[in-house]
């Protein structure tokens, strides 16, 4: 790497290739995300699990990324982002080798389900963060959608690739794949992307030294932000609980409805449902712009209510049925999933948009924490799966997502620059 490439801001390499070299290495880094979920099928019998525990493994990831993100993604407003990304992907990699090689029941599953997401939590954002630093109005909100563009499809993607991959050398060799690609992932970002030089620690307008590094007060304190975080909470625990579940519910309804899934298997709709979310992302943010952010989210949360009620109480009746609503309220769920990112980026303090980041994120997958346990704790106290329990399990979304629209409406953030209204 040269050293013009370490110096200054303007001296770095362009906003283009940067997006690409950071895009690239996310997708790698992200194609083994899913394949727990996408084999959870097979998971249940093949270790006895009850649905509550199967939910505690898919949360897992979740729990150890809202721990670890604050300190992760925060220490990015102080130290090159590239050290934390590739310490995220390092995780990553161990994560699904150790998976690989050593789960045999629930307590391994769940600890290196976790260290995965401890991976997460140093990638996710670190690799929002290193764009966020080059760009800014319209720019950043493209930025951002086209990041979590790149890891959508490679998301999507994992479901069915985690389902190719276990056909022809077992669960084991789905997760070896996932590992190499992370490897891929991180060799990528350790030869190509840009060094940043230390961050002096900020100071006020009288010379003095800003809050500690670790103060989230002002971060909590910035209602515009703070706004599309908890909207971000509560969209998280719906995606959580639809990646977690998806391929479950699909599964119980083809063999309840007798229907052979070879073509259309479950593992085939939750990758459609993501792929076509992550374009429904990308337009979502694009109409967030011309429409309005405020109002996007709002009718993304609306969709939300009154597909969750459809998936559950409707789709599990038919196979087909069952497998269009789930594409469809894949594209709702993502609609705004973009726009809440960068509203909360872009209303940030440019001093503490790692913090306000960091945040975002912990609570976003605190919900998604929550989400896919709801869902096993209510198949298991509903007696297991049924028509009603599965509406039962999606309903508590219906609800969640009310909370947050109602939520949303009362703290009225501010759009961002560029968008419609601002």
């Amino acid at each position: 790497m040269s050293d013009d490439e370490t110096t200054s801001s303007a001296e770095k390499p362009g906003a283009a290739r940067l997006v690409a070299l950071v895009c690239t290495a996310q997708v790698l880094a992200q194609i083994g995300a899913y394949t727990w979920p996408a084999l959870l099928p097979e998971f249940i019998p093949l270790w006895g699990l009850d649905y509550s525990q199967a939910g505690w493994i898919t949360a897992s990831f979740y729990l150890t990324y809202m721990l670890t993100v604050p300190i992760l993604v925060t220490l990015t407003d102080r130290i090159d982002p590239r050290r934390v990304y590739l310490f995220g992907v390092g995780c990553t990699i161990i994560a699904h080798f150790l998976f690989a090689f050593y789960a045999e029941g629930f307590w391994s599953a769940f600890l290196f389900r976790a260290l995965a997401g401890m991976g997460w939590a140093g990638t996710y954002m670190t690799g929002l963060k290193l764009l966020a630093d080059q760009v800014d109005g319209k720019l950043l909100s493209r930025a951002v959608t086209w990041h979590a563009a790149s890891m959508g499809v490679s998301g999507a993607l994992s479901f069915v690739i985690a389902g190719i991959w276990s056909e022809m050398w077992g669960w084991q060799g789905a997760f070896i794949v996932a590992g190499s690609c992370a490897g891929a992932a991180w060799l990528i970002a350790a030869i190509f992307a840009p060094k940043q030089l230390p961050k002096p620690k900020p100071q006020n307008e009288a010379g003095q030294s800003s809050p500690a590094l670790f103060d989230f007060r002002p971060v909590f304190a910035n209602r515009n932000a703070m706004a599309y975080s908890v909207g971000y909470c509560i969209h998280t625990w719906e995606m959580g609980a639809m990646r977690g579940w998806a391929v479950a519910f699909l599964a119980y309804v083809a063999l309840r409805d007798g229907v052979e899934t070879s073509l259309f298997g479950p593992t085939v709709m939750a990758t459609a449902m993501a792929l076509f979310g992550t374009w429904a992302s990308v337009a979502g943010n694009e109409l967030s712009i011309r429409l309005g952010r405020q109002r996007l989210v709002r009718l993304a949360m609306a969709g939300s209510i009154v597909f969750a009620l459809a998936m559950g109480f409707i789709g599990a009746f038919n196979y087909p049925l069952a497998a269009i609503l789930v594409v469809l309220y894949g594209m709702v769920i993502w609609l705004d999933s973009s726009s809440l990112t960068a509203g909360a980026a872009g209303n940030a303090d440019p001093e503490r948009r790692g913090a306000t980041l960091a945040v975002h994120s912990m609570l976003g997958y605190g919900g998604g924490f929550v989400g896919p346990i709801a869902v096993g704790w209510i198949l298991d106290l509903a007696g297991g799966p049924s028509h009603m329990a599965w509406g039962l399990a999606f309903g508590h979304i219906a609800l969640a997502m009310l909370g947050a629209r109602i939520a949303f409406t009362l703290l009225r953030p501010q759009s961002m620059a560029g968008d419609k209204g601002h």
